[in-house]
């Protein structure tokens, strides 16, 4: 029984490793991306976009960004960076379920509902 826990102890230290390395890897991620927008946007002194317009959905998004357009490419940085502890919450329903911890796969699976409910309500407008 001891080798069990001991088991489980070093997998979920792997677990909390593997999702420090997620916030780490998607805030420089985010960074990145969005520092290559600002680089286009003050190279060309130009958003890519008429007048007051920015890209709001995800199609836009992806389409400015396949495009070079600078406010596009910082859209997608932005998404990226609130889509990083999305990841987190999944990560963390796993290491509950490893735990066995019914409770908290419950309560970080709901909270996973909510903060996608939110991203959908944030994509449609409604």
């Amino acid at each position: 029984m001891p080798e069990k826990t001991n088991a489980t102890a070093t997998e979920m230290a792997q677990v909390e490793t593997i999702i420090g390395r997620i916030l780490q890897v998607g805030v420089v991620f985010s960074a990145i991306v969005m520092g290559i927008g600002l680089v286009i946007f003050l190279a060309t002194g130009n958003s890519g976009y008429a007048g007051d317009t920015v890209p709001l959905t995800m199609g836009a998004i992806l389409l400015g960004t396949w495009q070079l357009k600078a406010y596009a490419i910082m859209m997608l940085g932005t998404y990226c960076l609130i889509l990083t502890p999305v990841l987190r919450v999944v990560v963390s329903i796993y290491a509950f379920y490893k735990e066995r911890d019914h409770l908290y796969v419950a309560i970080t699976t709901a909270v996973l509902i909510i903060l996608m409910i939110a991203l959908l309500i944030g994509l449609t407008g409604k």
